[in-house]
């Protein structure tokens, strides 16, 4: 059995819903519900009654689910002391983030918050939006650093962890150049001729933001998904050889669009602003999203907040929530 179909059928158990699952669970609904039977296949009986709306657990349902929230429980434990023996360097900072920021913001935000608070070790561990909150959940990081977005709200216990605004960034399409500096792929493209379009693969939380967009639009966009993965770099490096237009984050584009080989595909007048000089009121291309950077940790005791930092992660914490958003790079 496979641990991920046990938190697959807790998310349904709680959720009650086999979309809504899926969507927290960063798969596609076949896909989910495909685990789901293997499950059952497993256990050798019904677990869901799929009779009605909302969905409901059967009676062998409800046991295996108060069995798979004590299993996941002893797992995480036992996992948590394990990577506690491993740790043995108390002052390195470990950060879950996912793929895109790991790639792009992540080391420029390092510099810049180390010139302000000074040197420290760090441990990046780069995974999807999914697993990178499962990893604060699960003790085996400091620090979550993630995109946010109203319409797609994490599912983060506000109870129990702190978080830190660190400021705004801007998704928005992007496209090589021609000769003359315009976008090989301007938008909106036309029916006649629709646009090459590089894709997050299903379930990609910067995907989900993309069909926002692209829904949001007051006018038709016409294109043609030509490719598809999950990280913003890949879209990017397919972008940069002329395959298409692709929506990425400012800061994974910063560098290219400064030595002109990528520009915007949209053709509104306002420029796509720095990621951090982006203010609720700063003028927005017509084809874009703005989102936020938060940065979440568990909430300490009331022991340790009545005492000094006694780590350089509790130190950089509350460096973080007194400075808020630092000053641009």
């Amino acid at each position: 059995m496979d641990i991920k179909w046990l938190e697959d059928f807790v998310s349904l158990a709680q959720t009650r819903s086999f979309s809504r699952a899926a969507q927290l669970r960063q798969v596609t609904q076949p896909a989910f519900s495909r685990r789901i039977q293997a499950l059952e296949a497993w256990a050798g009986a019904a677990l869901v009654d799929r009779g009605g709306y909302p969905t409901r657990l059967t009676a062998a349902g409800q046991t295996m689910y108060a069995q798979a929230l004590e299993m996941l429980q002893t797992l995480q434990g036992t996992r948590s002391m394990l990577r506690a023996h491993a740790n043995t360097d108390k002052d390195t900072i470990g950060f879950a983030v996912p793929h895109t920021l790991a790639f792009t913001f992540f080391p420029r935000w390092v510099s810049q918050v180390q010139a302000h608070f000074g040197p420290f070790k760090s441990r990046l561990i780069a995974l999807n939006v999914h697993d990178a909150v499962m990893r604060l959940v699960e003790g085996g990081c400091d620090v979550l650093i993630v995109y946010h977005h109203s319409s797609q709200p994490l599912e983060i216990n506000t109870q129990r962890y702190d978080m830190v605004d660190l400021g705004r960034e801007l998704l928005a399409p992007y496209s090589k150049p021609d000769n003359l500096g315009q976008p090989l792929f301007p938008l909106p493209g036309s029916s006649e001729r629709p646009l090459p379009f590089l894709a997050y693969g299903p379930g990609a939380y910067l995907g989900r933001l993309t069909d926002l967009i692209l829904k949001q639009a007051q006018q038709p966009i016409h294109l043609e998904r030509i490719y598809e993965t999950d990280m913003a770099e890949g879209l990017k490096a397919m972008a940069l050889e002329g395959h298409g237009l692709a929506f990425l984050p400012y800061s994974a584009v910063r560098d290219e669009l400064a030595q002109g080989r990528l520009v915007s595909a949209d053709p509104s007048p306002n420029a796509p602003a720095p990621a951090p000089a982006l203010t609720p009121h700063t003028p927005l291309p017509r084809f874009s999203l703005p989102m936020s950077l938060l940065a979440y940790r568990e909430k300490p005791n009331a022991q340790q907040r009545a005492e000094p930092p006694k780590t350089t992660a509790q130190a950089l914490w509350q460096f973080l929530q007194e400075s808020h958003r630092l000053p641009p790079p």
